[in-house]
């Protein structure tokens, strides 16, 4: 089968397009045929060689969509069965979904029902689930004042999207570090941005519930920003920063206000299909970005890293074309 290799940590450049042993089932282990998978940037941060768990050659990838090829377990998943796939250990302790086909633990399986098209799909799994479960967190209602650190991001834009959809009138604010960016992010369904410089936000307002995608690097200038009784939700880490220093939450915390956050290892079917039945009924659009092939990984992680970058990028394989 085909499949894009890191051989060694470095730049895109790393990516192999290669041909490699299709995997063999075994027990508690079934072969998924991949059909896409969203690109994201811990895939980046890991094929920099800042994943020190992660040994070398590793075929990445956290996340795909596709169907079940030959099973170990026929009864919970039946070949043919469309599948949903993230996290786990996932293209880091084993080979991911940058392949026609990835070898899964059973248990990280998850049979869907859906009749979205594949690109569609494709940029659901991470990036939406991420959104969703950040969205329940902050308990939002429909008065609250919000703000998105990192809103150009794919999650940033699929939350967006998401309160929008059971919210038409709330406001919700972006930020940004780049002002041509702005309107893009208006067309997104967001009402207001802001500009933020070196990890500062370039203004004085506050809000009720603030989503923090940019991590360690900005929780405490997301905190003085918070209305008291407030929620911030730390969910990413795209300032590349992974660990809050100097912290007493006495201080920080000094409005009477809540820090959270949402990891997506915290999986099941059952909420991966409450994710797609709300799609579903509000309409949410889940359009990618931009969709590359598996030849384009490389360009695919250069993209996402290029300041152009706005939204969900995914990959799909030429079997998701033809069905």
């Amino acid at each position: 089968m085909k499949a894009v290799v890191v051989h060694e940590a470095g730049g895109p450049e790393k990516l192999v397009h290669q041909e490699v042993p299709l995997p063999e089932i075994r027990e508690g282990w079934s072969l998924v045929k991949v059909m896409g998978f969203g690109i994201n940037h811990s895939e980046i941060f890991t094929r920099g060689g800042k994943s020190p768990s992660v040994k070398f050659p590793r075929i990445l990838g956290i996340e795909c969509v596709g169907i079940v090829e030959r099973s170990s377990d026929e009864v919970k998943l039946p070949p043919g069965q469309k599948v949903v796939s993230i996290m786990g250990e996932m293209g880091r302790a084993f080979d991911g979904s940058y392949a026609e086909y990835a070898l899964l633990p059973n248990e990280q399986i998850y049979p869907v029902q859906t009749e979205l098209p594949w690109e569609q799909l494709a940029a659901i799994p991470e990036t939406y689930y991420t959104a969703f479960g950040s969205m329940k967190n902050l308990k939002i209602q429909a008065s609250d004042q919000i703000l998105v650190r990192g809103a150009t991001s794919g999650v940033g834009v699929a939350f967006a999207k998401l309160v929008k959809a059971r919210f038409p009138g709330i406001r919700i604010c972006g930020s940004t570090r780049k002002a041509e960016k702005g309107p893009r992010l208006l067309d997104a369904g967001f009402t207001d941005f802001i500009e933020e410089r070196n990890g500062v936000l370039e203004t004085e307002k506050s809000f009720d519930k603030i989503l923090e995608l940019i991590g360690p690097a900005t929780i405490k200038d997301s905190l003085s920003h918070i209305n008291e009784g407030g929620i911030v939700c730390s969910t990413s880490q795209l300032g590349g920063k992974w660990f809050l220093e100097d912290f007493d939450p006495i201080m920080e915390l000094k409005r009477n206000s809540y820090l959270t956050t949402f990891h997506s290892s915290d999986v099941s079917g059952e909420k991966l299909n409450e994710l797609l039945a709300y799609i579903a009924e509000k309409g949410v659009a889940v359009e990618p970005e931009r969709v590359f092939t598996l030849e384009e990984v490389a360009q695919a992680h250069d993209f996402l890293q290029s300041q152009d970058s706005f939204g969900k990028v995914v990959v799909l394989n030429p079997s998701a074309r033809k069905e």
